[in-house]
């Protein structure tokens, strides 16, 4: 069994307006310091498949024909084959 862990974010260059939102609000209640704040998706699941050549196979797939919009999100993935 393989855990699965996919990171998805706006492309650079992409205003975030839930990033800019967020960034705002903490600058409100007083933490100055942060910038460049981006918004994203975890998404995670599991996936029967032990061989890492086929679950990133089907991963990359999944993530550009659904989990994901190529066109302005970006994504990169983390397996776990001991299904923890």
């Amino acid at each position: 069994m393989t855990r699965v862990e996919v990171f998805i974010q706006l492309k650079p260059g992409l205003l975030d307006p839930q990033g800019e939102t967020l960034t705002h609000a903490l600058e409100s209640l007083g933490h100055e310091s942060v910038s460049e704040l981006r918004v994203g998706k975890w998404i995670t699941f599991r996936m029967d498949e032990t061989d890492p050549a086929v679950v990133e196979r089907e991963v990359e797939e999944m993530c550009e024909r659904l989990l994901a919009n190529p066109v302005i999100e970006s994504f990169e993935y983390r397996l776990d084959e001991d299904g923890r």
